[in-house]
């Protein structure tokens, strides 16, 4: 159920650590919603997963273009949140060439669940899943939620109206939204 304050939760997040020896110089970070939220103004948005059609294309890739336009209106973070482990995550990443956006792996799905989000997404093969949205937070406050349209169990769509980054932004700015611009990123899977 929806509420005007973020779900408090821990997310396993993995952060790269020089002084981890090896190949792979990464270790477990816990952050909690706190961490993440208190004091800051972050635009937030969510999606079904990484490696799928729009949110590779479009739907990560825009927010990333328009990151410096964010910033100048006074946002702190942007964070795209995915029911998808921090490995996939990450390479999710290096992929699409994400270096702007914080990646916040919602592996359990709790955070997703708490606010009322998760989806059964077992018709496309993907099990529980988040819906698409995009939201404002302000100290931990939900200042504004765009919610894609259809919500539910299994929906045969994947709607992709209002969570997108230029909604968001022209949200932002009080103006209107001239609409979700093109993919900015071929999809290869």
């Amino acid at each position: 159920m929806l509420t005007n304050r973020v779900p408090a939760v821990t997310f396993k997040t993995r952060v790269r650590d020089e002084s981890v020896p090896g190949p792979n110089p990464f270790r477990w970070q816990d952050l909690t919603s706190d961490q993440i939220f208190t004091g800051k103004k972050v635009v937030l948005f969510s999606l079904p997963g990484a490696f799928t059609p729009t949110c590779s294309s479009n739907h990560l890739p825009r927010y990333e273009e328009l990151h410096e336009e964010f910033q100048a209106l006074g946002v702190d973070q942007i964070i795209c949140v995915s029911v998808n482990d921090a490995f996939v995550m990450f390479q999710w990443g290096k992929h699409v060439g994400a270096k702007n956006v914080f990646l916040l792996p919602d592996g359990n799905g709790e955070f997703t669940r708490k606010m009322g989000m998760l989806v059964d997404k077992s018709n496309l093969g993907f099990g529980m899943r988040s819906w698409r949205y995009s939201m404002l937070v302000n100290d931990g406050s939900i200042e504004k939620i765009f919610i894609e349209e259809q919500f539910g169990d299994n929906c045969p769509v994947d709607p992709f109206e209002v969570s997108d980054a230029d909604t968001m932004l022209a949200y932002l700015q009080g103006a209107d939204c001239a609409g979700v611009s093109a993919p900015r990123l071929a999809f290869e899977g």
